[in-house]
């Protein structure tokens, strides 16, 4: 491993002997395209990055006369070795780079730190009776995909109202056999093919329509909605011309509420961006058949300094290494770095072309305009937070002996000691940093005990951070916790880069409680301090109650069927299927069940009498 060694000055910090052993480390790299991975002393990855030509990207990095900006200095001061992978082609980079920059979340890396994915509404055509579902992971399945809606709340009116106009089915069942329709039915959110109460041609019309519906292809589906309604009232079926004529009233009613943009723009992503002083902003509006769906903002603190176009790659190249279908174009405000490449990766992903375009005139330069725009409110809007002031104000305040960088806060949550749980949260630089947030579920405690919660959560979490707390640490509750909180730092000292201070936030009235004692501080006064620590309680307690809810809605919606042998996931299926609940089921007869596809006559019986003896 060569080693460089640590300098202030943020020249090059290569001892003689050092650049040796790491210049011929790199003599032997192959001159092919692939990824570089930077390391420090503990092994731990300072920065992952790309390059066309490997050998010569990391020798840029290390000869004398590499005129290195502010960031690759700092960052080569930190470097103790480096490993690399050589891909086939430069597209099989732009994937690898992309994911390892979201696993590793490197220091010297513009980490997009917004990990989800985005909804889509998936027509499941692959299927014989297709249904419309909510995904956030798009398939190569044959299936349809529409989207992403962000915010999520046009895609849930979208879904409703299809539900109760198109009436097609949202079940899972395999339909492979007739059975009762059930409560949709009854409440005319579905045709009950289940129960062959529509014929599968007619069925396909409806999804057929959904298709143009969501497609925004308004005049075929109205012209074809028309055709029908005639044909129903030549053939004096006036009932189902009514309600065809109620579906195209409601269809256009819905359309009239719709964001247009342009009918002409089609599926495009446009992307404003605005930087100042190390920080910066992206605001991403989805236009799809010239609708808007969706917008979504990004904000970024101490960025290093980067050209436009290389900010502007990597932002394009982590956003839509998520699970997002890229649209037919991306309007932006300069080219990114390497723009071609990105093309073509982007192309990869989609199946078809994606072009990268800076407009020049027109509906989509005025929208790039107002994205660019927006992204200056945004960083207006969260720049106003002064972190330095605030943390500032809560070393004088609560008496720390220095300011604190950074803060966490830790949590329990759980009702009678049932599906306990643990949780930490991070802020840093006026924002949560939700990669660094942290939950598990309590193994040691038994019972209602919240102090020993607290101090396993903290041992095990300090463990799982490698010892990297932050400087401040918020504790959710009262003295008790408090002590609690102590306890697990003295235990977990050694294994600690730096002891926090402690400071742990009450309610009812809200009020703080000090490791030097004497009384509580009082959280009511709305100072900008008072209000951060409760901020940072409130944030915790939510991201522990979220966690334990969800344990204990698994949990309540465990069936009693999953505790008999032999009967796995396809077999209550499909009990719950044919007999629509566990009381239904455990008043059937035996042949009842065992006429049931993959059952037997001898499970049958074994069912029956594992479920009455658990009732």
């Amino acid at each position: 491993m060569a080693t460089i060694a640590k300098d202030t000055s943020g020249a090059h910090c290569s001892q003689p002997g050092d650049k040796k052993t790491i210049n011929a480390k790199i003599s032997s790299v192959p001159a092919k395209p692939g990824i570089y991975i930077f390391k420090n002393a503990k092994e731990k990855v300072l920065y992952v990055g790309k390059a066309k030509n490997l050998k010569n990207r990391l020798g840029s990095y290390f000869r004398k006369s590499a005129g290195l900006d502010a960031r690759k200095a700092a960052m080569i001061c930190e470097v103790m070795d480096f490993d690399y992978t050589v891909t086939g082609n430069e597209l099989e980079a732009f994937v690898l780079e992309a994911n390892l920059i979201k696993q590793y979340k490197p220091k010297f890396n513009i980490i997009l730190k917004d990990d989800k994915n985005y909804p889509y509404l998936k027509l499941t055509v692959n299927e014989v009776w297709p249904r419309l579902e909510v995904v956030r992971r798009v398939r190569k399945d044959g299936a349809l995909y529409f989207g992403p809606y962000v915010p999520a709340g046009s895609m849930w009116e979208a879904l409703d109202f299809i539900r109760r106009n198109f009436q097609v089915r949202d079940c899972r069942y395999a339909l492979d056999k007739p059975v009762r329709p059930c409560i949709q039915h009854q409440m005319k959110r579905c045709l009950a093919p289940c129960a062959g109460l529509v014929s599968r041609e007619d069925y396909m019309k409806l999804i057929d329509d959904i298709r143009l519906f969501l497609s925004g292809e308004k005049k075929d589906l109205i012209n074809g909605l028309r055709k029908q309604m005639a044909q129903f009232s030549e053939a004096m079926r006036f009932e189902d011309a009514a309600r065809i004529r109620d579906r195209i009233r409601a269809i256009e009613g819905a359309w009239a509420s719709q964001k247009v943009v342009d009918p002409e723009l089609g599926d495009i992503d446009v992307i404003g961006f605005y930087t100042e002083a190390f920080e910066g902003a992206f605001k991403v509006f989805f236009i799809r058949n010239g609708v808007m769906i969706g917008s979504k903002d990004f904000f970024f603190r101490n960025i290093p300094y980067l050209p436009d176009g290389e900010l502007l790659h990597t932002f394009v190249a982590q956003f839509y290494a998520k699970e997002i279908i890229p649209p037919s174009e991306i309007a932006v405000q300069t080219f990114p770095a390497e723009a071609k490449s990105l093309e073509r990766w982007l192309s990869g992903r989609k199946g078809e072309p994606v072009a990268i375009s800076v407009p020049e005139t027109g509906k989509k330069k005025e929208l790039v305009a107002m994205a660019a725009e927006n992204a200056a409110f945004i960083h207006k809007s969260k720049k106003e937070v002064n972190a330095e002031e605030l943390l500032q104000e809560i070393r004088e305040r609560f008496r720390l002996e220095k300011k604190p960088k950074d803060a966490g806060a830790f949590d329990v949550s759980n009702i009678s000691g049932d599906e306990a749980v643990g949780a930490f949260v991070y802020w840093s630089g006026g924002d949560f940093g939700k990669e660094m947030y942290r939950r598990l579920r309590i193994k040691t405690v038994r019972g209602i005990d919240d102090y020993s919660m607290i101090e396993e959560t903290i041992g095990r979490i300090i463990q799982n951070l490698e010892g990297n707390l932050p400087d401040l640490v918020v504790i959710d509750g009262g003295k008790g916790h408090l002590e609690a909180a102590k306890k697990a730092v003295g235990k977990n000292t050694a294994a600690l880069r730096g002891v926090p201070d402690l400071i742990a936030v009450a309610k009812d009235p809200d009020r703080a409680y000090l490791e030097t004692g004497g009384e509580p501080v009082d959280l009511e006064d709305g100072k900008p301090s008072s209000l951060f620590l409760k901020r940072m309680r409130d944030e915790v307690h939510r991201f522990a109650v979220s966690y334990h809810r969800k344990l204990r809605g698994k949990k309540l919606l465990r069936s009693p069927l999953e505790g008999i042998a032999g009967i796995g996931k396809k077999r209550r299926l499909e009990l719950l299927r044919v007999f629509g609940s566990i009381e239904s089921v455990a008043n059937a007869t035996v042949d009842e069940i065992a006429g049931i596809k993959g059952f037997s006559r001898s499970v049958a019986e074994h069912l029956l009498r594992e479920l009455r003896r658990l009732q």
